[in-house]
């Protein structure tokens, strides 16, 4: 089995090279004090209670600089690439500068658990200095000194138990894969707060995910699967994802990461609203990233008992003005503390999943192909005939003469949906000229 890989990185002369040799407990490469001295990426393998673990030494990363430097550069991120935890490096003497924020952005884009450093910490002084880095975003610092050992063995217990959390969470989802089971997936998406788990929890029937009036307590993706009336479900309740700029960093930020894995692995989205705020800028995003990934969704307005009756059509409308890309969606209305609703959420969702893997006979797609132009010709152009590539979203393919404007081809699209009954199912509609 392949040992976890901890890559070191950071701009140049923080100490990198140094605190390989600290945690490997011998001088394993060389240290010098100026910029440049490493240029490959380095493994080596240090165990730590009773966990073997290749710690990666890379050159100085830079956002820009000559060609040596583009290179070295080249080496850090190639290692990033199969890390299973980045340390970034920064050097407490100095203070935080221009090229620790481009290199704190670099490694925390990779989507790799990223653990912060600060070395040279030698005394109590350069240890309050040390939170002066938070603004990276890259957690809490790990303070050490390299070059003494202060600080070594706390972060070698922070990454022990950094790459156990990691193994478990590979281990969950290898297991996932090994137990396909043939259920569709479904994935409950939405900004914090709004209900998710408490929802989850009326559809699998028990308490399974931690459910508290605080926004994020579900930190991590947990599937179910349940035999329903209409077969088997996994549902995947997910962490609350709200935008960026209000994503805290470190558990937060790995917990939207794998919301969004949940929901590209997904056939289904249940994108979950709370219909006291009715819909805002961030569930229209949320609808922009399950449109993204291709599978169809249903819209549950949640805590709609709370909602006065005077109030309800304009939280309608909010959903009608925020969501319109989403089409005929359904829009369904729960209160999930008490249930009322929740029961009309399973049918729905196999309504949806026929519908996505729908597939359309080529004589009966052509005829309908036939009729609607008869009904409503092309102002320029011509479809000769069409055929259904794919499913799941169902994939159509014209082929045409001339050129057909946008707003014909959503004629097309919308003529399909209503003659084949294909619901709120994404459709794809494709154009090849002859």
């Amino acid at each position: 089995m392949k040992k976890p890989q901890v890559v070191i990185v950071g701009r140049p002369n923080v100490g990198k090279s140094s605190l390989v040799n600290r945690l490997a407990g011998k001088r394993v490469t060389v240290v010098e004090e100026h910029r440049g001295v490493t240029r490959d990426r380095k493994a080596v393998e240090v165990e730590w209670r009773g966990l073997t673990f290749d710690v990666v030494d890379t050159g100085g990363w830079l956002e820009a600089g000559d060609a040596l430097e583009a290179k070295v550069s080249k080496q850090a991120e190639a290692a990033l690439a199969s890390a299973d935890l980045v340390l970034l490096v920064v050097d407490v003497t100095t203070g935080m500068v221009d090229e620790d924020t481009h290199a704190a952005r670099w490694a925390l884009r990779s989507g790799r658990p990223v653990g912060l450093v600060v070395n040279k910490v030698d005394d109590a002084q350069h240890e309050a200095s040390s939170w002066e880095f938070l603004s990276l975003g890259a957690g809490d610092p790990h303070t050490v000194s390299a070059q003494h050992g202060r600080g070594s063995g706390d972060l070698l217990d922070f990454i022990v138990d950094s790459l156990g959390e990691i193994h478990e969470e590979q281990e969950a989802a290898e297991a996932a894969d090994a137990d396909d089971d043939g259920a569709l997936r479904v994935a409950i998406v939405g900004r914090p707060n709004v209900g998710k788990s408490t929802l989850f929890n009326q559809l699998i029937g028990e308490e399974r995910s931690v459910v508290h009036d605080l926004p994020g307590t579900t930190r991590d993706a947990i599937d179910t699967v349940v035999l329903t009336d209409v077969g088997l479900i996994r549902f995947i309740d997910t962490a609350g994802m709200r935008r960026r700029a209000k994503t805290e960093a470190g558990l937060e930020t790995y917990a939207v990461l794998r919301s969004l894995d949940a929901l590209d692995r997904s056939d289904i989205a249940i994108l979950v609203i709370d219909a006291t705020v009715g819909a805002t800028g961030q569930d229209q995003r949320l609808a922009e990233r399950i449109s993204a990934a291709g599978c169809p969704s249903l819209v549950v307005l949640n805590k709609w008992e709370l909602v006065p009756v005077d109030e309800r059509d304009a939280v309608l409308a909010t959903v009608g003005e925020k969501l319109a890309f989403l089409g005929d969606t359904p829009v369904m209305k729960t209160t999930a503390t008490s249930g009322k609703g929740v029961h009309r959420i399973l049918p729905a969702l196999s309504i949806a999943a026929a519908d996505y893997g729908k597939r359309v006979p080529t004589g009966a797609l052509n005829r309908a192909i036939r009729d609607l132009q008869i009904k409503q010709p092309a102002p320029t152009g011509k479809i000769r005939y069409a055929v259904q590539g794919a499913t799941e979203p169902p994939t159509f393919t014209l082929f045409i003469a001339g050129r057909l404007p946008s707003t014909y081809l959503r004629y097309v699209e919308r003529s399909l949906r209503e003659r084949f009954a294909l619901g709120s199912s994404p459709l794809r509609v494709r154009v090849r000229v002859e």
